[in-house]
Formats: C-alpha cells, structure tokens, sequence
C-alpha cells in the first residue's frame, strides 16, 4: 500500500486528504502515478488534468516527475507554492 497525501485545491478536488492505495506494478515513475490516478474517477481526472503544473514529493522530498517512486513510504501532491 502507498499513502498519498493531498493538499490545497487537488485536496478539494478529489474530496479527501489522503489515502492509501495498492498501485499496479506498471506505476513506476511519479509521471505514470500521475496518470493511473486520472484513471480513478472524474474527480482525479479534474485535480489532474494538467499534470505539469502538479508537484509532487517522495517522502517530504520535492522530485521531478521522472523521479522512481519505488520504496516511498508517503507521496504528497499539490498545486504550486507561492507566497513569499
């Protein structure tokens, strides 16, 4: 099992915080987590829909999207920061 974790508007979009799912073994990348999660349900596919503005981090590290996700024991998913 992989614990997700989302946050600000992918939070509401999807309508929870987090949660743990078994991924199929053809999710290895954050890229391709990415786009099995669009397969859940419209409102995966409404937080997802544009993936390149979507970060992501491995154990509270930020990766890039060709990042492996093997071995991750949390994976946080949210839109980009601002602020200062």
């Amino acid at each position: 099992m992989t614990r997700l974790v989302y946050f600000a508007w992918v939070r509401e979009r999807i309508g929870k915080g987090e949660e743990e799912i078994d991924l199929p073994s053809s999710v290895v990348t954050v890229t391709d987590l990415l786009n099995h999660l669009k397969t859940l349900g419209e409102e995966y596919e409404s937080a997802l829909q544009y993936p390149d503005v979507i970060r992501v981090a491995l154990d509270m590290e930020h990766v890039e999207h060709d990042e492996p996700i093997a071995g991750a024991r949390e994976i946080g998913i949210f839109p980009p920061m601002t602020g200062g």
